[in-house]
Parts: structure tokens; C-alpha cells; sequence
């Protein structure tokens, strides 16, 4: 196939061959290049010139971005858009938007799955409300490099457990799965090794945690599951010592308007503490993006 490529696209050039890619008009190009993916049309803008200028078109990556990005790109900072100098064609956008890219304070970051153009978002545990947070005795902030957003919240110990957050947000219209990302133990290096300490992780296996999200529309979701194993297999217990994603449910986005969603992860049950968790962020994707984590 490369070398099928690499004929047609040789053929023609010095004017004694059959026609080649480089004869194609530039116009026709940009049509099939609105069929692709923007991976595909980055490495296809590398044959000749005529496909290097359609790649560039904005025709092309107009339909690749999503309806919302004149909002999403008013929510960052002017600072951080362009760098300093506005972006002027299509492409230049989705490009600035496919990295990951930190708003509100450095507490929520968003990003478009580059494959489909899709609006991710993530929250950081210090962009949610969390019950004692400011207690030492309960709850500590671990800088890690494991977090996109260096730090996570760590649960000594505590009786009543409650992760509450709100965003409003403009998701353009799809189907959206939210999970919270969380881990057991403390985790730690040594000599270069990743170890984790399981001394505090107690409680988490007597009841299971409600995890809930609401919308401005009126959809509600919830489930239950203990973030704890109360006994380990042969394989030892796979909940301990790994972030886990923990799927909350999904929610259906109709229209472009903003969307106020809420969410909360509790265990309230006061018969007993619970500690040894962190807490690192919730994610916002399309479901059809939920494949290839470790998730429950």
C-alpha cells in the first residue's frame, strides 16, 4: 500500500507518467479528507503539496470540532489561548484544543479526544467540596506526579465520608459517562520502586459507597459499591494499590446549552470510620470513549 502511494503520488511529476495524487485538485482532496479522522489527515498532508494545503483547509476541521468550541475556548484563560496570538484557522484550534488544558484556577482541565473530536473534562478533587478537607487529623494533600494534576486528596481517617461537586459546563450534544478516579493505600517511592502502605486503608469493605449525579434537565443516576475487598483470592486484592475508575453512570446531552451537572460519592454510615483513600479527580468523556482502564 506505501508503495502504491509513493507510484502515484511519483507518477506524473516530471510530465512522462499517468496522472498521480499530485494532479488531484486540491478542492476534491478537502472533500475526502471531511471522511477522515484527523490522525488520518495528519499523515496523508505529508504526500504532496495539493494534500498538505486541503489538510490545512478550513472546510476540513470545521465539522472535527465540536459545536461547543467557541465556549470552551472563552472558559480559558486569554493567556492561554494561542499563546498570545489568536488562532485563526480551524486547525490551528482543534490542535490547541486536543492537549489537555488546565482552566478555573489549574482545578479542571479539558481536552479533545484527537481520534474523534469528542470534549473530555476533568476535576480535580480541589475543585469539589470535601467534607473535613481542612481537618489535619482526617484528610492530608500528596503531590504526585500520578495526577494530572499533581496532587490528590488522602483520607486518614474519618465517620463521615462525603465528596460532593458541581459544573456547569458546555458539553455539545452526545451521550457522557462521569467516573470518579480513586485508589487504596498510600502510595509512595523507595530506591525507585512505586510501594504502597496499607495501614489506615480500613472500612471500606463493612459498606459500599453511593456514587450520584443529577442534571439541570431532571436525569439521575446512582449506584453502589464497596471500594473494598473483605477477603483476597489467590491473586491477592485487586482493588488495593492501583487507581481504579470507578463508572458513576452516563448522562444524555440534547443541546448545546450549557449543562449544570452534580455529583457526590458518601458513605455516611457512622457505626463505623473508614480511611487509606485518595481521592483524585472525576472525568467527564463520551461513552464511547469509556474502554481500556481499569474501571468497576
Amino acid at each position: 500500500m506505501g508503495a502504491s502511494l509513493s507510484n502515484l503520488t511519483e507518477a506524473g511529476s516530471d510530465g512522462s507518467g499517468g496522472p498521480g495524487l499530485g494532479d488531484i485538485p486540491e478542492s476534491c482532496v478537502a472533500c475526502v479528507f471531511t471522511y477522515l479522522t484527523p490522525p488520518e489527515i495528519c499523515n496523508l498532508a505529508r504526500l504532496n503539496r495539493a494534500f498538505r494545503g486541503a489538510a490545512s483547509s478550513d472546510s476540513v476541521w470545521e465539522p472535527k470540532l465540536p459545536s461547543t468550541y467557541p465556549q470552551l475556548l472563552s472558559l480559558l484563560p486569554p493567556e492561554t489561548v494561542g499563546h498570545g496570538s489568536p488562532l485563526s484557522k480551524k486547525k490551528e484550534i482543534f490542535a490547541f484544543l486536543s492537549r489537555p488544558i488546565p482552566f478555573d484556577e489549574g482545578t479542571k482541565v479539558l481536552w479533545l479526544d484527537r481520534a474523534t473530536g469528542g470534549v473530555c473534562l476533568s476535576v480535580s478533587a480541589k475543585g469539589m467540596t470535601i467534607t473535613g478537607i481542612e481537618d489535619r487529623r482526617y484528610w492530608s494533600w500528596i503531590p504526585t506526579e500520578e495526577s494530572r494534576f499533581q496532587v490528590v486528596a488522602y483520607l486518614q481517617q474519618i465517620w463521615w465520608f462525603e465528596v460532593d461537586g458541581l459544573i456547569k459546563f458546555p458539553f455539545p450534544a452526545g451521550v457522557y459517562s462521569l467516573s470518579f478516579r480513586l485508589h487504596l493505600g498510600r502510595f509512595f517511592k523507595r530506591l525507585g520502586r512505586r510501594l504502597c502502605n496499607y495501614g489506615q486503608t480500613h472500612g471500606w469493605d463493612i459498606k459500599p459507597v453511593r456514587f450520584e449525579l443529577s442534571t439541570s434537565d431532571g436525569q439521575q443516576v446512582s449506584r453502589e459499591c464497596c471500594l473494598d475487598e473483605p477477603e483476597k483470592d489467590d491473586m491477592g486484592n485487586h482493588k488495593r494499590g492501583c487507581w481504579i475508575d470507578y463508572h458513576v453512570g452516563d448522562f444524555v446531552v440534547t443541546s448545546s446549552d450549557t449543562v449544570e451537572l452534580r455529583f457526590s460519592m458518601k458513605q455516611i454510615d457512622c457505626t463505623h470510620s473508614k480511611g487509606g483513600l485518595c481521592v483524585d479527580s472525576i472525568s467527564i468523556i463520551p461513552s464511547g470513549l469509556r474502554h481500556g482502564k481499569k474501571s468497576l
